[in-house]
C-alpha cells in the first residue's frame, strides 16, 4: 500500500510578516488573494484535513477544500511567548531564547519542546501512513519543518535550519519509514520566495 501525503503551508498572515510566534492572527489581504488565487491547482484527493489554527482554517477555505480540522498536527504550543515578536523574546529574555534554540529538549516558554513536538507529528505521520491513496493537510509551517525531520532522520537542531514559505506543499510519498520526499512547490498563483520573512516558529 502506497499512501501519498501533501502538505500545504498556509498563506501570509499578519503575524508572520512582523515575524510573530502565531497568536490566531488571520490572513492578511495579500495571502487571502493568493489562496484564492491558487484554489482549483490541486489534483482529486481522498481526504483533506487542516491544522485548527485560524491561519490553516482559512488558508484551506480559500483553497476550495471541504478539510476536516485534526488536532494531532495543531502547531507547535508557544506559552507564554505566543502573540510575541522573535526579536521582543530575545531582548527580554536572551538565556532563554539561547537554551530553546540550543537544546531540543528545553521549553523555557512553559510550552512544548521542539523534541516533544516532532515525536507528536511523527506519530501522526505513522497513522497517516496506514491510510491508502491521497491526502492534502493545510498545517501550519512548523508542522512541516518536524516533518521533514522526522522523515530524513535529522537532528533535531535542523528544525531550525528549514525554511517553509507560505503557500508551498510538501509531498510524501510511500510509507512510514520510507517516505520520499518532494519539498517547498509553490501552489499555482502562489510566487514563492516573494516578500517573506522568516517565520520564529
Amino acid at each position: 500500500m502506497t499512501s501519498r501525503v501533501m502538505l500545504i503551508s498556509p498563506a501570509i498572515s499578519l503575524a508572520l510578516r512582523e515575524a510573530r510566534f502565531d497568536d490566531g492572527c488571520p490572513l492578511d489581504a495579500t495571502g487571502l488573494r493568493l489562496a484564492r488565487t491558487a484554489a482549483g491547482t490541486l489534483t482529486a484527493v481522498d481526504r483533506a484535513w487542516v491544522s485548527p489554527s485560524v491561519r490553516c482554517r482559512e488558508t484551506a477555505e480559500a483553497l476550495g477544500l471541504d478539510a476536516e480540522v485534526v488536532p494531532e498536527v495543531t502547531g507547535l504550543d508557544m506559552g507564554r511567548w505566543r502573540g510575541a515578536a522573535l526579536a521582543e523574546v530575545s531582548a527580554q529574555e536572551p538565556e532563554a531564547v539561547a537554551l530553546w534554540l540550543a537544546d531540543p529538549a528545553s521549553a523555557p516558554h512553559g510550552g512544548e519542546s521542539v523534541r516533544e513536538f516532532c515525536d507528536r507529528i511523527a506519530a501522526w505521520l505513522d497513522s497517516a501512513a496506514r491510510l491508502d491513496g491521497r491526502t492534502v493537510a493545510v498545517v501550519d509551517p512548523e508542522v512541516v519543518r518536524a516533518t521533514v525531520v522526522r522523515t530524513l532522520g535529522a537532528p533535531e537542531p535542523a528544525f531550525w535550519r528549514i525554511d517553509v514559505p507560505p503557500l508551498t506543499a510538501t509531498e510524501l510519498s510511500g510509507r512510514s519509514g520510507r517516505w520520499n520526499l518532494r519539498l517547498g512547490q509553490p501552489l499555482g498563483g502562489a510566487p514563492s520566495g516573494t516578500g517573506r520573512p522568516t517565520e520564529p516558529s
